[in-house]
């Protein structure tokens, strides 16, 4: 069984911040590649794994439903919030970094 991954709008936002934050970093083309590399990782990865095993990740709160994926991109990562609200679909929730304290 597959299921259908959708990112809501807080995760669009979430990514769009991330990818902001990595821009402003960026000092060479490389850096800029590196960029839009970890954002096509937590779009793909997210996409991928969920679609297959979304009850294979670790729960997130008290409700059973949330879960986090662990993204993994250079020395850290990623992770991302989501729910499973139906038996046949995902909501990504939220995205932030390894290093960050907790979901904006």
């Amino acid at each position: 069984m597959s299921f259908v991954v959708e990112l809501s709008p807080t995760a669009e936002a979430d990514i769009e911040r991330l990818f902001d934050f990595l821009l402003e970093r960026c000092e060479t083309s490389e850096d800029l590649d590196r960029a839009q590399s970890a954002i096509d990782a937590i779009r793909a990865t997210a996409q991928h794994r969920l679609a297959i095993t979304p009850f294979s990740f670790r729960k997130a709160a008290q409700n059973p439903a949330q879960r986090e994926l662990i993204i993994p991109f250079g020395n850290t990562g990623y992770v991302a919030l989501y729910e499973i609200v139906s038996p046949s679909k995902v909501v990504v929730l939220a995205v932030r970094h390894q290093r960050e304290e907790d979901y904006h």
